[in-house]
């Protein structure tokens, strides 16, 4: 095969041939300039293609815009978060620098909140007010002092409650997130919904239709609804999901909703998101081995039987005996919480109340035990994989050399000459290699 001669290449004097003879501009650069371009003036010599972002680099004027915007998301301002979040969507390489340092200055602002409910929680007076698994205090306080008390402890803890809803297409998880989000409203809670929206693989567009099923929770000026498209990310939820969970803590949400798109058994990207996994099911789901099957039935923290109203309502009590008959199968994931099986109807609202006071449990359980500070740490540690892993693809795609190699691979892994797997290996010794 032709192939082969050109993988004994000669290593080059310049890892790019369009950058040989073309003077560095990152070099050029003082080293004591205080501009972000001198963060990269301590790499190895970047290629041409580096070089010319420069010119995408943002100016010091657009960084001091991101500090006003930082202002207007930390006083609750909508407009200032849906602004932000976009800016973590983009692709474009100036606004993922500004995107990098709103969430920088978002992130100290809020580690001087969990130290302030940090502070306010071990101020509390011996024999002061206990917690029922709802959130509300027991001694008589309102249920608004009972939840905030509930949230200073999780905000202590390590933030506010995330939890994911997903669940398999046509099992009204929009309808049961407009119903409970209205609860937790009257509760006295802050709610921010992100519902993550298929992408259609043939144009790319998304339909973003999620935010039409909560008129309600739309309309209220506590609670937030943002749709956002999958763009071909598999699991079910975005790549900007988790920056755009930050930025809603950070806008005084005190329960962060993230809505996936309708998944599969084995789609369960959002479980490394969130705190607690919530899966919604119809009442017609399969039967007993369906229940027991690995996957996301085997994550789940609470299990929802939706639609349990009229003449579906036996069927879904019948699915939510099969689950709670086969829930031990399943290797338990918390210490402190053992998972739930509930029925509700997100029509009629019966069983959300229950739904909500199963939440309260959860979240006084995990932050109770210091589970949940161990939840944060491994969601951040997965997001930096994650996000590392998806940076060095997009590299890997973009850099010229191994574009340039495929080329020359693909004519032999078409013809069956050369196997697939045997070329991507190929190509990533290359790129290992010559890089």
């Amino acid at each position: 095969m032709r192939v082969w001669g050109f993988i004994r290449i000669t290593q080059w004097s310049c890892r790019h041939p369009s950058a040989v003879g073309q003077p560095c501009r990152l070099r050029m650069l003082p080293p004591s300039c205080c501009h972000p371009h001198a963060l990269l003036s301590a790499l190895p010599c970047p290629t041409a293609a580096a070089c010319r972002t420069l010119h995408y680099m943002p100016s010091l004027a657009q960084f001091a815009a991101v500090e006003q915007l930082a202002e207007g998301i930390l006083g609750g301002c909508r407009l200032s978060l849906s602004r932000g979040i976009t800016l973590t969507e983009s692709t474009r390489l100036d606004h993922q620098l500004q995107a990098a340092k709103l969430l920088r200055e978002l992130q100290v602002r809020l580690d001087e909140r969990r130290q302030a409910a940090l502070a306010r929680v071990h101020n509390v007076r011996p024999g002061g007010s206990h917690f029922s698994g709802s959130g509300h205090s027991t001694d008589g306080d309102t249920s608004s002092g009972g939840s905030s008390s509930l949230n200073d402890l999780l905000m202590a803890a390590g933030g506010p409650l995330r939890v994911g809803v997903s669940g398999p297409p046509g099992a009204g998880k929009s309808s049961l997130i407009e119903t409970l989000g209205c609860s937790l409203l009257e509760a006295g809670e802050r709610v921010a919904v992100l519902a993550v929206d298929p992408s259609s693989q043939a144009t790319g567009g998304a339909i973003l239709g999620d935010k039409t099923r909560m008129p309600r929770l739309s309309a209220s000026p506590d609670a937030y609804v943002r749709p956002t498209p999958a763009r071909g990310t598999l699991g079910g939820v975005a790549r900007s999901t988790f920056d755009a969970i930050i930025l809603c803590e950070a806008a005084g949400y005190t329960k962060v909703l993230v809505e996936t798109v309708g998944v599969g058994q084995s789609e369960v990207a959002v479980q490394d998101l969130v705190d607690l996994f919530l899966l919604v099911l119809p009442p017609v789901g399969g039967d007993e081995l369906q229940v027991i099957k690995r996957g996301v039935t085997e994550l789940a923290d609470i299990v929802v039987i939706n639609k349990a109203d009229g003449p579906t309502k036996a069927a879904a009590a019948r699915a939510a005996v099969a689950f709670r008959s086969t829930m031990h199968f399943h290797r338990p994931r918390r210490r402190s919480w053992q998972p739930a099986v509930l029925t509700c109807s997100a029509h009629s609202g019966e069983g959300v109340d229950r739904l909500q006071e199963a939440l309260g449990e959860y979240a006084l359980a995990v932050a109770g035990s210091g589970e949940l500070a161990e939840l944060r740490r491994g969601q951040r540690e997965r997001v930096a994989w994650t996000a590392a892993e998806e940076a060095v693809l997009d590299a890997f795609r973009q850099d010229p050399c191994a574009r340039f190699l495929m080329a020359r691979l693909l004519p032999d892994v078409q013809s069956g000459q050369l196997a697939p797997r045997a070329a991507a290996d190929l190509l990533a010794a290359f790129y290992s290699m010559y890089r």
